[in-house]
Parts: structure tokens; C-alpha cells; sequence
């Protein structure tokens, strides 16, 4: 079976790059071109092809100058959607990260990872928190970096949030909430609808990777969260007005049939800090929250 991997590789300031991952599955890496004149290359293949990729990446190979200066680095930015094959995606972006870290170690180029926010107990999520890998869903992205940095490698984490939204949106959560709510003629949410989603604006979220990686720090992690917490109900309304649909509440037991695998995420109450990432990187989100957002006419998620 032919596998794909995806990465973003940064060179000097102000040099350029070939290109940027876009596809599925990247949708900060798209945005991370449309906020800068950089684009970044792309490697795919085999497991062997490609480790050969991020190897080729690291070296800046086809950029001589940065190879001999010993300086760039690189955004991670790609993960699978296919969560059926979770293990295998898990196996391969720590491939990725590790060979990274592999390459640049000696030096200090920075390596920006990105993982997410999987805790469920409804406490608030900090940036000092270095969570354990959950056997039931084996990420283990910013476990990885927090390895390489303590090896001496200038590896940091991003944290993105349950949504990234922004328009022309197609595979987060807000899409397949709509198509769920299309599917079944009601936006739903479980109970009041009071269990709290952060989110953040992709463009948003592609400023705090850039700063993360000018940064170059060793073993920190940033929340690219701009709204530390909304009520879902908010959400599932707001996409309830966009579709002309009514909004209803469900019992936890209808909601598992209603939402089907995707109930466990919209039933959870996660939210996240963003005051230690906003003082440390100089960073204040600009763009709409995620209710202004889903209800603009031309938001397609």
C-alpha cells in the first residue's frame, strides 16, 4: 500500500522555499503559505522513502548556502485522517519527528511540532502539561519532541485546538458536524450544551508557528488557542443557522446514535490556556472566534 508522508521545511529568513503541504490532513501547513512568501517542500513514498525525505528536508538539500551555515528549520504540521489506522499514522509521524531530530542534532535549528489537546476531564489545559501517550489513541507527536529536547535538540510543540477553522474549511470538526446535522435534519448538542471547545482561526494558529519557530526554544510548548473555551451549544446553533436547521439537545444515549464516533469528542469538555503562549511569543489573535466565523455566508465547512 502506498503511504504518504507530509512536512514543512524552513530555510533561513528570507529565503525562499519550493513548497508548502496543503493537502488534507495539513490544513495549519496551508495556511502557513497563504500567511507567508514561503512555501515548503513535500515528501512521499514508502517508509523508506520516506525517511529519506525528512532526511532530505532536514539537510536543506537543493539550498547549499543554509546546508553549510548549518541553520533553517522545520514546521511539522501533517497527520493522517484516517483515525481506523491510528497506530500506523502514530508509527510515522514519530518516524518523521525522529529523523528530524537525528539530522539536526549538534545544531540548533529548530523543529516545530504540532499535536493536540486529547485530555477530558474538563480542567483547563496548560502549557506546562506534558501529558503521558493514551494506549487507545497512540500520538505521541509532542512526547516525541519533548524526547529530542532532551537530547539538546531545539525541538518545541504547538498545540492546536479541537477546531481550526477558517473559511473553505473541509475536514475539521465543524464539516463533519454540518454534514452530520445535514445527514439528520437538527444541529445537535448533548445535555445544556455547556462542555467548553477552544478554538482558534487557522490563520491565527499559522502565526503562533512562525513566532514558535523564530523562537527556536528547546522543549516548549505553545497553545495556539484563541478562544480557551466555547460552549458547544454555541457551535452546534451556529451551524444550525448556516444550514437553516433546527438546534436540539440530546441524552448522552441518543447522542452516541446520532453523532456516532464523533460523540466523544462533542461531548467533551476540554478547555485550554493561551496566557503563557500570548506573553512568551507576542502573540494576539486577530481573526473572527469560531461562531462570528461558521456564520459568515461564504464559510463552506
Amino acid at each position: 500500500m502506498r503511504k504518504e508522508f507530509n512536512h514543512a521545511c524552513f530555510p533561513d529568513r528570507g529565503e525562499r522555499l519550493d513548497r508548502i503541504d496543503d493537502r488534507p490532513g495539513s490544513y495549519c501547513g496551508g495556511s502557513l503559505r497563504d500567511r507567508s512568501d514561503e512555501r515548503a517542500r513535500q515528501g512521499r513514498g514508502t517508509e523508506r522513502r520516506r525517511r529519506d525525505a525528512a532526511r532530505r528536508c532536514a539537510h536543506g538539500y537543493r539550498r547549499p548556502a543554509a546546508r553549510r551555515r548549518g541553520r533553517g528549520g522545520i514546521i511539522h504540521t501533517a497527520f493522517g485522517l484516517d483515525i481506523s489506522r491510528i497506530g500506523e499514522l502514530a508509527a510515522e509521524d514519530r518516524t518523521a519527528i525522529e529523523v528530524f531530530g537525528d539530522v539536526f542534532a549538534g545544531s540548533v535549528r529548530p523543529i516545530v511540532v504540532t499535536d493536540g489537546f486529547l485530555h477530558l476531564t474538563g480542567e483547563k489545559a496548560q502549557e506546562t502539561d506534558r501529558p503521558e501517550v493514551m494506549p487507545a489513541f497512540p500520538r505521541a507527536s509532542q512526547q516525541t519532541a519533548f524526547a529530542l529536547a532532551d537530547r539538546g535538540i531545539h525541538a518545541s510543540v504547538v498545540r492546536n485546538p479541537r477546531s481550526v477553522h477558517g473559511k473553505g474549511e473541509t475536514h475539521g470538526f465543524v464539516p463533519m458536524l454540518a454534514a452530520v446535522a445535514r445527514d439528520k435534519g437538527v444541529s445537535a448538542y448533548i445535555g445544556e450544551g455547556r462542555n467548553l471547545w477552544p478554538a482558534v482561526h487557522r490563520l491565527d494558529a499559522a502565526r503562533v508557528y512562525r513566532l514558535a519557530l523564530e523562537r527556536g526554544a528547546r522543549g516548549e510548548a505553545y497553545h495556539a488557542v484563541a478562544e480557551e473555551g466555547v460552549p458547544f451549544r454555541d457551535i452546534a446553533e451556529a451551524i444550525g443557522r448556516q444550514l437553516g436547521l433546527p438546534s436540539i439537545s440530546l441524552s448522552p444515549e441518543d447522542a452516541q446514535a446520532h453523532f456516532g464516533p464523533l460523540a466523544v469528542w462533542v461531548g467533551n469538555d476540554g478547555p485550554a490556556s493561551n496566557a503563557w503562549t500570548r506573553e512568551t511569543l507576542g502573540w494576539q489573535p486577530e481573526q473572527p472566534g469560531i461562531v462570528t466565523d461558521i456564520e459568515q455566508p461564504d464559510y463552506q465547512g
